[in-house]
């Protein structure tokens, strides 16, 4: 049965302390009447729009999460947009509800948390979407997801992506060096049957699912080359320099442009 806005079941909101991003995480349903964007505590550094940068859209789900598939729907209506890099971060805290999704991994639940630590309102919650690591929109909300996209900014080069390497050129330093993350993707559509929990007797369709994050190393302001391993199995490849953990998204690139 499907539900309206105004029913929206926002799973999961959870105020972290800053100081305690990897503490355990509380699971709380709680019901809304809007869904929500929250913007970071701390002013995030920012450039004049880059066109040629493209925006990262992270969506954390569960496939153990009634409320997720609409967002996920939005997520791969834009897969194929040239202007953004929309990833499906497969989170593990409602494992327990029934299904196991074999696509979560500890380290983007740990990933979402960080994120959470640095913003004001410290949610984590299913679905929820992070626009070049410094806007949220919670719940399946595509104005509040575009309205983000649209206002994004880019302050560093972008990555030039290849199948084995990924150069960055030189531009402005950051206030302190940014991280530079490989993200590997699967942009097919899976489709899962699931067979328990808030989602049996569907079949979820995925899109863009991260399915490996490697820290490369660090970027601070100089040209820069990192080497990796070809991926496999139809993988793509997808770059972005960070301010740190939880910190904003200071630009991004794929192999698939």
């Amino acid at each position: 049965m499907s539900r309206s806005p105004s029913s929206l079941r926002l799973l999961a909101a959870i105020a972290l302390p800053l100081g305690l991003a990897g503490s355990a995480l509380l699971a709380d349903h709680f019901l809304t009447n809007d869904a929500k964007a929250s913007a970071p505590a701390a002013p995030r550094a920012v450039a004049a729009a880059t066109p040629a940068a493209p925006v990262l859209v992270e969506l954390y789900q569960s496939e153990g999460c009634s409320s997720c598939p609409p967002a996920e729907a939005y997520l791969n209506g834009i897969a194929g947009r040239a202007n953004v890099i929309p990833l499906a971060f497969e989170v593990t805290y409602w494992d327990y509800l029934g299904w196991k999704d074999k696509f979560a991994s500890p380290a983007y639940t740990q990933r979402q948390r960080d994120f959470a630590a640095r913003s004001v309102s410290h949610e984590v919650a299913t679905p929820q979407f992070w626009i070049n690591g410094s806007q949220s929109v919670t719940g399946a909300n595509p104005r509040g997801v575009e309205a983000a996209i649209a206002s994004a900014r880019s302050s560093a080069p972008v990555p030039s992506v290849g199948a084995d390497s990924v150069s960055i050129g030189k531009g402005a330093a950051p206030a302190r060096p940014a991280d530079v993350w490989l993200v590997r993707y699967d942009p097919r559509t899976i489709d899962v049957p699931i067979k328990a929990g808030e989602n049996g007797g569907r079949t979820l369709p995925h899109k863009n699912l991260v399915r490996e994050l490697t820290k490369l190393g660090t970027w601070n302001g100089g040209a820069a080359r990192f080497a990796y391993a070809p991926a496999s199995g139809g993988l793509r490849n997808a770059v972005f320099l960070q301010d740190g953990r939880g910190g904003a998204v200071l630009s991004a690139g794929t192999d698939a442009r």
